[in-house]
């Protein structure tokens, strides 16, 4: 799972980037990582592995620094969209890395998307168009016009596994998004609306997705989910009343599953899997679901 800390030896800064000997480096162009297949790394070690490129990043990004045995710099960065890659590297996904990564590494690789993506982004005033320019003492660009001043943008959703009672014993409610790969299903999970709290997006989210209502919502987790700049925050709820009512263009079924019974799951890296298997822990004494992809 991409843990809700980056990793316990991770300490986040911020500062100009320096071409240093020994560097993590994450690069993306457009919306893919920057693979070394010939170590197989996920990072680019050396800043000699970046300038074998032969393609200078456009815009870099310190991230923070990994303190173990040795501590080391991180850094991402962005290289052009029409730059063409030499032999023995490759763009890739970020979700086509899952589970193949620690997930330290996985969620340091996220983390240099936003950041890296945020940056790009906002090389111009939303207000004025002016240029902005980087602040040295805060992860912000400002206009240097009307000092209007841009954070990393991080957009809230919540994700909920509700469950209910039955003559069975628990379900857990399970729904298929019109966009999942074949035959998988999740929890409900949408975005938080402008004035809303985190408990009435709970409780909306799941009426309109799935037309019944919740109750006794808590807390369980949070991740942050780099697609595009997320903050998953994980619920629980139970089930209140109503019936099935999909959303014709977003869910294409839902149903109550039971711990033993499961369909094809979310990837182990994500919130949606902790969610649920948290509860077929609950209800079998195993520590994870099965059939997972």
């Amino acid at each position: 799972m991409m843990s809700t800390t980056v990793h316990p030896h991770f300490v986040p800064g911020i500062k100009t980037p320096e071409w240093t000997s020994l560097a993590r480096w994450y690069l993306y162009q457009d919306e893919r990582l920057v693979l070394d297949e010939r170590t197989g790394s996920l990072a680019l070690l050396l800043a000699r592995d970046v300038c074998a490129l032969g393609i200078a990043p456009v815009r870099t990004q310190y991230l923070g620094r990994l303190t173990d045995a040795e501590p080391i710099e991180c850094f991402s960065g962005e290289i052009d969209s029409n730059a063409t890659l030499p032999q023995g590297y490759s763009t890739h996904e970020l979700r086509s890395l899952f589970e193949i990564f620690p997930d330290y590494e996985i969620a340091l690789a996220g983390r240099a998307k936003q950041i890296a993506h945020w940056d790009r982004d906002h090389q111009y005033c939303g207000r004025c168009a002016t240029p902005t320019a980087s602040l040295e003492s805060e992860r912000a660009r400002r206009c240097p016009a009307c000092g209007l001043t841009s954070y990393p943008r991080i957009s809230p959703a919540i994700i909920v596994a509700v469950t209910r009672q039955s003559d069975d014993g628990a379900r857990i409610l399970l729904a298929r998004n019109h966009r999942f790969p074949a035959g998988r299903y999740s929890v409900v999970a949408g975005f938080v609306e402008p004035g809303e709290t985190l408990e009435d997006c709970v409780r909306r989210e799941v009426a309109e997705e799935t037309g019944i209502a919740v109750d006794n919502i808590r807390y369980f987790s949070s991740q942050p989910w780099p697609f595009p700049n997320s903050l998953m925050v994980g619920f629980t709820a139970e089930y209140a009343g109503g019936d099935f009512a999909f959303e014709a263009d977003e869910i294409a079924d839902a149903q109550w599953f039971a711990a033993h019974a499961l369909p094809l799951m979310p990837p182990k890296i994500s919130i949606a899997r902790q969610l649920i298997d948290a509860f077929v822990a609950q209800h079998t004494g195993s520590d994870t679901a099965v059939h997972s992809g």
